[in-house]
């Protein structure tokens, strides 16, 4: 109940009781109303200055999480990293190697990944280094996985290939050569019979009667057949496939033909002296991926390791060429 108020009246010496207009008590209730609501708005910004209300809890908790659950998964996209690293040096160095695929340039597998706006429409959020790390990092991972899938698809048409790729292969010495001593040159630098100058000598030479018949090391198609009384004289190349090729010089006569299939082992021709040559003997190349190299590492379906040694011995003396 509310109290009542009286005031001292000069003029009648007397109390009297103050009695407040409908104005009055309206200006008197606003003022309260007011003053009420400064104190109530002070209050809650201070509040809510020091303390967080239930939806700000709420969403900080929920940040946390996802920074917490963005370091973790970009720990193990480290570690998925190293597993793949792994993958692609086995991948290069051994399946590809087994095959006889090149391997993979590091500049193709570790090629960057976007333009410098890809990530422009994250900048703007908060932990957005943070997002922006996690999403290079995955961007990085498909495309190297991409690569990789694509590396072992090729790898799995190679293996579907092996049978034909191992019958491919120069793998036997291109004349019937028990007596190792009819290794008369190897490759390397040799003095030119004829010139008598040191020079690189690209193949082998096997000494043998003329005649003699003359075997593609692999199957393959005939690349190319010539006749010639210079440089190679008589001459065979057959395209093995595999980036592989071999070369026959200095035939008397080649039984073969332009485009013809031939299998290892079967004749293309019998040995002679023809071109630049000083006796009767075949000079046999072997050539991959368009560079001559040394046949040598090519018999190994016909020599025992001790006769390879041997063989190694013989090829390597610095000797004269017959060619």
């Amino acid at each position: 109940m509310a109290k009542i108020k009286y005031y001292y009246d000069t003029k009648t010496l007397s109390y009297k009781r103050i009695e407040l207009n409908t104005f009055d008590k309206f200006k008197r209730s606003l003022g309260f109303l007011s003053a009420s609501t400064v104190v109530g708005l002070i209050m809650v910004i201070v509040f809510f200055q020091f303390f967080d209300s239930p939806k700000e809890k709420r969403l900080k908790s929920e940040i946390e999480n996802l920074v917490l659950q963005y370091d973790i998964l970009s720990k193990k996209m480290t570690q998925i990293d190293l597993v793949l690293d792994d993958i692609q040096h086995r991948d290069d160095n051994i399946y590809r190697v087994i095959f006889e695929a090149d391997p993979i340039p590091s500049s193709i597998r570790k090629a960057g990944f976007g333009g410098v706006n890809r990530y422009k429409d994250i900048r703007n959020f908060s932990n957005a280094e943070l997002v922006i790390e996690a999403a290079k990092k995955a961007d990085k991972l498909f495309k190297q996985l991409y690569i990789q899938s694509k590396s072992f698809d090729e790898v799995i048409d190679l293996a579907k290939n092996k049978a034909d790729m191992l019958a491919s292969i120069p793998a036997i010495q291109p004349i019937a050569n028990k007596d190792l001593g009819r290794v008369a040159s190897g490759y390397g630098y040799r003095i030119h019979p004829i010139y008598k100058t040191r020079k690189l000598h690209t193949g082998m030479d096997f000494t043998a009667p003329q005649g003699t018949p003359i075997y593609a090391t692999g199957d393959g198609k005939i690349a190319k057949v010539r006749r010639s009384r210079r440089g190679y004289g008589n001459h065979v190349i057959v395209d093995h496939g595999y980036g592989y090729q071999t070369l026959y010089a200095h035939m008397t006569k080649y039984i073969v033909y332009r485009g013809q299939k031939v299998k290892r082992g079967e004749i293309i021709g019998y040995v002679g002296s023809t071109g630049t040559s000083v006796a009767p003997h075949l000079h046999y190349e072997v050539i991959k991926n368009k560079r001559k190299i040394n046949p040598v590492n090519y018999y190994y379906n016909d020599l025992s390791p001790e006769e390879y040694e041997k063989m190694l011995e013989i090829s390597s003396q610095n000797n004269q060429s017959f060619d």
